[in-house]
């Protein structure tokens, strides 16, 4: 336990789960697409789905798709902000039985035809949970720096982005793999010590049979 566990986030209220968990999610959702979004259908559910508007949950999700950290002042205005930059944005009561109170369903798009479809809970004190990206497993929530790679389910893929790391002095701290099936579409959770920078990223996204690599920094860079 560190100090952000006993007193909590800095941010911009009125409260950690509904503001800064939802502002958290905003923000790795955008991460994740890795560029600028144009369009978002969001769900909302359970305490998310009821007092949204109370507590800021709009704007907070809003304020973290345009790239507005959680104690960002102007979260406060971030639906104005919205409609300045021509993000499109809707909202709508989500069906996800059995799924955290507050969870939220981030269907993204950008301009350049980019799409993603991010689950993930608001589990309190601003701490969150990323449970799926595009229908696959993901389960991790932004306190570690974190590749997601999105790739083909091949013989050695693992062995070869573990060996890309190795190269780059990074060790890997946790690895998750999940896959829709047997050499279908596969996502790679990997949570590194030490900061992934612009070089490794690329390199990573030329190999063969890799679709898409995002790069979340931990929460003490702002997520």
């Amino acid at each position: 336990m560190d100090l952000f566990d006993i007193l909590g986030p800095v941010m911009v209220g009125p409260s950690s789960s509904h503001t800064a968990g939802a502002a958290r999610i905003g923000l790795i959702t955008r991460l994740l697409l890795g560029t600028e979004p144009s369009q978002a259908r969001i769900g909302l559910y359970g305490s998310f789905q009821k007092t949204y508007r109370g507590h800021g949950t709009d704007k907070a999700l809003i304020g973290g798709l345009l790239g507005m950290a959680v104690d960002d002042e102007r979260l406060r205005e971030s639906l104005r902000y919205a409609d300045e930059q021509g993000l499109r944005y809707s909202f709508y009561n989500a069906d996800a039985r059995g799924a955290h109170p507050n969870t939220v369903i981030m269907d993204v798009d950008s301009a350049d035809g980019r799409h993603i479809c991010v689950q993930a809970a608001s589990i309190g004190g601003g701490e969150i949970e990323v449970q799926s990206i595009n229908g696959l497993e993901a389960g991790f929530s932004g306190h570690e720096n974190t590749l997601v790679i999105t790739q083909k389910d091949t013989k050695g893929m693992i062995a070869q982005i573990s060996s890309v790391l190795s190269a780059s002095s990074l060790n890997i701290a946790t690895m998750r793999v999940f896959r829709r099936s047997v050499g279908g579409e596969a996502m790679m959770v990997i949570e590194i010590d030490g900061e992934a920078d612009k070089t490794l990223i690329d390199c990573l996204s030329a190999m063969p049979g890799i679709y898409h690599v995002a790069y979340v920094a931990a929460r003490s860079k702002g997520v």
